[in-house]
């Protein structure tokens, strides 16, 4: 590859835009839930269900919610 095409797509991956989910804090994923935020972050602590530890605080995406809310489902 060339120097002018590296160039070009270089500059096609820095300029697109950037999409991430939103994290919930625990009081948040925890009211989704209709559980007490210490019981999910026991649960993250554990690692029953998918949380990021930032700091001192819990940060919980929905889909990982969902996806462990599905897994309980019988």
């Amino acid at each position: 590859m060339d120097n002018s095409n590296r160039k070009s797509t270089l500059a096609t991956v820095a300029m697109a835009p950037l999409s991430f989910e939103p994290l919930l804090d625990s009081d948040e994923a925890a009211a989704l839930l209709k559980i007490h935020p210490k019981t999910l972050q026991r649960l993250a602590r554990n690692g029953e269900i998918c949380g990021v530890h930032v700091g001192k605080l819990w940060r919980f995406r929905v889909s990982a919610l969902n996806e462990w809310l599905n897994g309980k489902t019988a």
